[in-house]
């Protein structure tokens, strides 16, 4: 399936891997490399259309209509199911966290998706919390007042994301030492890895505080492989806040690093999730972490035109 209109753009797979020469990995003889999976498609770039596309593959075969998802304000999950949605047919509903919102004006990411197509239901947060739980999940689906629909879990993360997310790590195996990713729910890690193979490593940099994705990540690679992979590990010290929290000294280092390489590359770096895994790599290189040779890659999972909130929780 290609999530595109009969005369839309088609998926620009695999996507570009571009070198970037930066004095603060070339002094310590490490390689950055851009997987640029912004430029997958323009309407769901990155990290969206790999986690997206067998599940709407296993929605269509199976006959659903509808998608419903789960996101907070700012979720580039919920913009990417809307746009979906809208590219081939299926009605969609949004659960939003926060029944606080409900009532005022929309930010510019829901208002996307309302453009889009998608009904948004506010709900409030232990509701949102407790959205897994059999009985929690059939009163919100009553209450959207959808008949069957194909239930997408936050962050799109369940087993047909990652094996989605593979791919990705098939496309860098020869062409990498060490493939970093940004992580919100961690289904594109656990992908990567698996497909990197266990001679390559990938390091996920989380952007929400509070340790949990070791775990998630382990029972995603559990049900989708049999056994979680040993060739991963998480970074936990750059998340500057938790989720949407952009304090001045990560938007300068996107400022600069636009400034740096924008003219060579074309990116426009997103705040929210690429900016901290630059952050991150240049941190970690500074420090030594990388050995001299290593070949980095930073995995562009979004494009650069996502709000920059300094207050906003996930």
């Amino acid at each position: 399936m290609h999530l595109t209109p009969p005369a839309g753009p088609s998926p620009r797979l695999p996507s570009p891997l571009q070198r970037v020469r930066d004095e603060r990995f070339d002094r310590h003889g490490v390689r950055l490399l851009l997987k640029r999976d912004d430029l997958i498609h323009p309407e769901l770039p990155g990290n969206k259309y790999r986690k997206l596309v067998l599940n709407l593959r296993a929605a269509a075969d199976a006959g659903h209509d509808t998608l419903l998802t789960f996101g907070g304000a700012y979720s580039n999950h919920l913009r990417a199911t809307a746009a979906a949605g809208r590219l081939l047919g299926f009605a969609t509903i949004g659960v939003v966290r926060g029944d606080e919102l409900a009532g005022r004006p929309l930010n510019p990411s829901l208002a996307r998706c309302r453009a889009d197509g998608m009904r948004l239901r506010f709900v409030d947060r232990a509701t949102y919390r407790a959205k897994r739980e059999p009985e929690t999940l059939a009163a919100i689906l009553r209450e959207a007042g959808a008949r069957s629909p194909y239930v997408i879990p936050e962050g799109g993360s369940n087993a047909l994301a990652v094996q989605g997310c593979t791919a990705l790590g098939e496309e860098l195996r020869e062409h990498t030492d060490v493939a970093a990713v940004a992580c919100g729910t961690g289904g594109t890690l656990a992908g990567l890895a698996a497909g990197l193979g266990p001679d390559r490593r990938a390091l996920g940099i989380p952007v929400l505080k509070g340790g949990f994705l070791d775990a998630d990540i382990k029972a995603l690679q559990q049900e989708t492989f049999g056994a979680p992979t040993g060739n991963w590990r998480l970074d936990d010290r750059f998340h500057c806040g938790g989720y949407a929290r952009t304090p001045p000294e990560l938007l300068a280092f996107a400022e600069d690093f636009e400034r740096r390489h924008g003219r060579e590359t074309g990116l426009s770096v997103e705040r929210l999730y690429v900016a901290k895994l630059l952050y991150a790599l240049t941190a970690l290189s500074e420090e030594g972490a990388f050995p001299p040779g290593t070949r980095v890659t930073a995995v562009i999972t979004g494009a650069g035109d996502t709000p920059a909130q300094s207050s906003t929780s996930r």
